[in-house]
């Protein structure tokens, strides 16, 4: 039966957060030359899934009210005010000289609470799928399913930065990455907050 339901849930994260691989490849490419940013991208993919873990358990453990349905779509703001930062800071630095690497790779140091927000706020989708699975199961298959997502979630941040370090691809992340990331970011926010009905849009 933990067998079942830990293949079960190795099916359920895929479906749910490969999306993220786009994104976090896009924090590896925003952090490139920088010393630890695979360590602050785990670490925020971290905090941001047990978030996304926590609020899925309290909603079926019946605390819906601590996180209303309603509320989940306004995440949405997190990546889009992200995408829009990302965004003027590349206008800003859109006549830097391009010889000033250092410079530029400090301005694009990637942070723990960015990588975390956004994986929060995209995961909105992964709450309202978790939820109503967590209550079809029992207490051991939902801690199963929670220790199987966490162990995924590593998997996925290593997935995603050997995607990033590939050469051709790297070349190409390396060359548009200030224009891909913030339209990512910013498309990701108003997706959430148009697939939620947010501001009743």
């Amino acid at each position: 039966m933990i067998f079942l339901s830990i293949l079960q849930a190795i099916g359920l994260f895929l479906a749910t957060n490969i999306d993220d691989i786009i994104v976090l490849s896009l924090f590896f490419a925003r952090g490139a030359g920088q010393r630890g940013t695979t360590a602050r991208i785990l670490v925020g993919q971290y905090l941001g899934f047990a978030g996304i873990l926590g609020a899925a358990v309290l909603v079926a453990l019946g605390a819906g009210a601590f996180l209303p349905p309603e509320v989940i779509p306004y995440f949405g703001l997190i990546p889009l005010g992200l995408g829009l930062w990302a965004a003027w800071q590349a206008w800003r630095r859109r006549h830097d000289d391009d010889d000033d690497d250092e410079g530029k790779i400090e301005g694009k140091k990637v942070a723990v609470w960015a990588v975390a927000g956004v994986t929060f706020a995209n995961g909105g989708d992964n709450i309202g799928v978790y939820v109503p699975v967590f209550l079809s199961v029992g207490p051991a298959a939902v801690v199963a399913y929670c220790v199987v997502f966490l162990a995924l979630v590593a998997v996925l941040v290593y997935v995603a930065k050997f995607i990033a370090t590939r050469r051709p691809i790297a070349e190409i992340l390396e060359r548009w990455e200030h224009i891909l990331f913030p339209i990512v970011l910013i498309g990701l926010g108003i997706f959430i907050l148009i697939g939620g009905g947010a501001f009743g849009l």
